[in-house]
């Protein structure tokens, strides 16, 4: 490996050390409404994302929530040492993608028949840890 490859793969590294993320695959919910739900969050700090989505009322928070607490778990064994109200944990970024469509066919008048698409998605959350606080 050469130097200079070597040393942008620790830069790598290191920006990647105060970066948690968990992944939510094939999640059988539209990508919309999870997308809706995922809108409320971006950007927010942790512990008042917690509280935004444990008090929703969308189906899709629920699943955002478990993906939010693995997420902070992650970032905990990650840093052992470290304090997560010190660190200032936020959600520094969060992906809805669209996963597999089951196709299913309803009957239609006439023998006809109508195409139903049962939607699923892929979430991504990535933890950011910022020391200076930030107004959200």
């Amino acid at each position: 490996m050469g130097v200079r490859k070597r040393e942008r793969a620790e830069q790598i590294k290191e920006a990647k050390a105060n970066l948690a993320f968990a992944k939510l695959n094939n999640c059988p919910t539209s990508p919309r409404k999870m997308r809706l739900v995922a809108d409320l969050v971006r950007g927010k700090k942790v512990e008042l994302a917690l509280n935004i989505l444990r008090f929703s009322t969308k189906e899709a928070s629920r699943k955002l929530e478990k993906l939010l607490l693995s997420a902070i778990n992650n970032w905990e064994q990650k840093n052992e040492n470290g304090n997560l109200v010190e660190a200032g944990l936020f959600v520094k970024e969060i992906r809805v993608d669209g996963g597999q469509m089951l196709k299913r066919l309803r009957p239609a008048p006439q023998g006809r028949a109508h195409r139903i698409r049962k939607r699923s998605n892929h979430v991504t959350i990535v933890l950011g840890a910022s020391n200076n606080t930030q107004s959200n």
